[in-house]
């Protein structure tokens, strides 16, 4: 079964952090990833953009609205997602749990709902 983890942490400590501390960052997150792909669980996953370069769309009686980022109060917002195979919910936690994200943020964990392609 497949998993989101979908990677929150506060995006202005980033900003803010060294190039140093940003480097073990994506050193971290780089081994992680190797890990997945060598245990065959590795889907997919990017980091995402600061969410001041976020849009939000919406079509409302027929017309479209276009609203700047960032949409939401908190301190947290999402950074970046991995989609990976797990063979049940445990499984994922596990690999959340190893997340480096984890450590400094929160993930969220959800099932990747298949839809059959003759729906």
């Amino acid at each position: 079964m497949q998993y989101a983890l979908l990677l929150y942490d506060n995006e202005d400590a980033w900003d803010t952090a060294s190039e140093a501390e940003q480097g073990e960052v994506i050193g971290a997150h780089m081994a992680y990833t190797q890990a997945l792909r060598d245990a065959g669980a590795y889907v997919g996953g990017e980091p995402l953009d600061h969410s001041r370069a976020a849009k939000a769309v919406r079509m409302r009686a027929g017309r479209v609205s276009v609203e700047d980022g960032p949409f939401t109060d908190s301190k947290e917002q999402l950074g970046g997602f991995y989609i990976i195979e797990a063979k049940d919910l445990d499984a994922a936690l596990d690999w959340a749990a190893r997340c480096p994200a984890s450590s400094y943020g929160q993930i969220e964990l959800r099932p990747v709902l298949t839809i059959p392609a003759d729906a």
